[in-house]
């Protein structure tokens, strides 16, 4: 398994001096390594626990220093979810006395075995998360067979771990549904944030810790957000000014976003070894519509942050897409969602189309508000589309999905338990 080139990184190594534009190149070449032979072993796990029950065998434990788990049901399709989590702040745990969770309940109802890796690491962990996942794919493989298909499926960050496995590691999958998925470019995605956050500091002054370098030591507790709340409602044209540039709707939403803007700053600056952002090319623009001078006047007195090349790296390689899916992907979003932009889904749509692979990819939406607000019927109707599709069938319906999904009919039932073994060309 190889990596090809990532087409956007040459649009950010065209905005960098001379001098770094040679260092990221040099190290993007020495860097490509690492992904080519993820999970390239299936070891033994070096703890185990394994129960039985009327719904099936769950087995949690340690694999190459991660926890795991995996819930067979006890009248199983052959069919294999490898669900990918999403941001996590606290490392995962997993218990095996207790219940699947309710995000992977409706593969499990769908008869489908589900597989999960804690990851090694907490935030921003597409570094640990696709390979130590790879590793348990295999792992399951050899210890419970070979599934007649397997899915990818991820939540949040989890969706951009769908996006990569596609591109990068399709061939033992036969496809895989992104739910609320932060996916695109992780340096558009993170700079955008950290530009947004330095506008707050400029309206917000001496509030939140520095940008670069970042605090250790911030948390983003429920004080946090109520104190950056309480300064928003204090200055409300400053709080005006800040929705207007990010497209939040509420100060509620703000407060979030802001405090955990901070949080994974600090998270991606430890992760590189510097700061990988820079905002002195971004320019603040509808602050302040109906007074364009106001705009100027935040572009001066903003501060502005240079990048640490070496950092840059870090966040361009985790992760910047090639676009090329190998296998269909079904995205299913809420219309608004104050965690992951609607501009990132239009930039890896792009990215996809741009290398002709669109046939792989649909984007739908759900008339809700709030991230991953989906019903578990939506989940679940959007996985018998995504499977449908990925053994031949019809192609899902971009666009808006109609409320209430249904829930599977008999018919829908007996093919989940009879899927075919391999997907069908498309």
């Amino acid at each position: 398994m190889t990596m090809p080139a990532p087409l956007p990184v040459l649009a950010v190594i065209a905005r960098l001096a001379p001098a770094k534009t040679r260092l990221l190149a040099a190290a993007l070449l020495l860097c490509a390594a690492p992904w080519a032979n993820a999970g390239a072993t299936a070891s033994a796990p070096s703890q185990r626990k394994v129960l039985h029950t009327p719904a099936g065998t769950t087995e949690v434990g340690v694999l190459n220093g991660t926890a795991y788990r995996i819930d067979v049901p006890a009248v199983w399709n052959r069919g294999l979810v490898v669900f990918y989590h999403g941001y996590a702040r606290q490392p995962v745990t997993f218990h095996i006395a207790s219940p699947l969770a309710s995000k992977q309940a409706p593969f499990f109802q769908r008869h489908e075995a589900v597989i999960q890796s804690a990851y090694s690491r907490t935030g921003w962990a597409l570094q640990q998360g696709f390979p130590e996942t790879e590793a348990l794919r295999r792992y399951f493989v050899r210890r419970y067979g070979q599934p007649r298909a397997s899915y990818a499926v991820g939540r949040s960050m989890g969706g951009q771990l769908v996006a990569i496995t596609l591109e990068l590691n399709p061939k033992p999958y036969a496809g895989g549904l992104d739910l609320c998925g932060s996916v695109g470019p992780s340096y558009v995605t993170f700079n955008h944030r950290f530009a947004m956050r330095a506008a707050f500091d400029y309206y917000f002054p001496d509030l939140l810790p520095p940008l670069a370098p970042a605090s250790t030591g911030y948390e983003d507790t429920l004080a946090d957000r109520s104190r950056l709340l309480s300064a928003l409602q204090e200055n409300p044209s400053g709080a005006l000014a800040m929705r207007n540039l990010t497209g939040l709707h509420s100060d509620d939403d703000l407060a979030q976003d802001v405090a955990y803007w901070t949080f994974d700053i600090q998270d991606l600056e430890q992760r590189a070894g510097g700061n990988p952002f820079d905002n002195r090319n971004f320019i603040y623009a509808g602050a302040h519509p109906a007074n364009p001078a106001k705009d100027f006047e935040l572009n001066v007195g903003v501060r502005r942050y240079a990048s640490s090349p070496r950092a840059l790296v870090y966040l361009v390689r985790h992760y910047t897409p090639n676009g090329r899916l190998g296998r269909p992907m079904l995205a299913l979003h809420t219309i608004y969602d104050p965690i992951v932009s609607m501009s990132q889904l239009e930039l890896y749509q792009d990215e996809v189309q741009a290398v002709g692979a669109g046939q792989y990819l649909v984007q739908q939406v759900v008339n809700r508000q709030g991230h991953c607000n989906f019903t578990e019927e939506e989940v679940g109707d959007a996985f018998d589309q995504m499977v449908r599709w990925a053994a031949g069938g019809a192609r899902p319906t971009p666009g808006a999905v109609k409320s209430g999904a249904v829930k599977p009919d008999a018919a829908i039932e007996e093919t989940m338990l009879h899927r075919p073994l391999h997907a069908k060309p498309h």
